[in-house]
């Protein structure tokens, strides 16, 4: 098993930024791909972005490309999104999440190729 744990969500004005952290526990030795989804209300949960077991490859849903950086550090077992540029449609709980193997280099998007989840996190962004 693994567990995961997000931080640093809040409110902040439209062009702002945030930092989001996920820390994993567990089966650490486990986990290969780590991606982010976010879930606005009504709405399904997308894919934002994910990164590799190694860190040098990265994903990123179009609609954040060039405003939201992925990385990872697996000697603390953390992802962080760097999120600039926010706008009020950035508005979600945002969820890390741990890809299924074989995933380590190939990062999915579809949400049912991930088996970890964490309890998510609200990111608010104001007008």
């Amino acid at each position: 098993q693994v567990q995961l744990v997000e931080s640093g969500g809040g409110l902040v004005q439209a062009g702002g930024a945030l930092r989001l952290s996920c820390a994993a526990s567990g089966r650490t030795s486990s986990i290969y791909v780590m991606g982010w989804f976010r879930q606005a209300p009504g709405k399904e949960r997308d894919f934002v972005a994910g990164i590799s077991q190694n860190g040098g490859n990265t994903k990123y849903a179009e609609s954040v490309k060039g405003r939201f950086t992925i990385s990872r550090d697996n000697t603390e077992n953390t992802v962080t999104l760097q999120m600039n540029s926010l706008t009020p449609e950035d508005t979600a709980v945002y969820y890390c999440a741990v890809a299924k193997p074989p995933f380590s280099s190939l990062i999915p998007s579809t949400r049912g190729l991930y088996n970890y989840w964490g309890q998510g996190t609200q990111v608010t962004v104001s007008s």
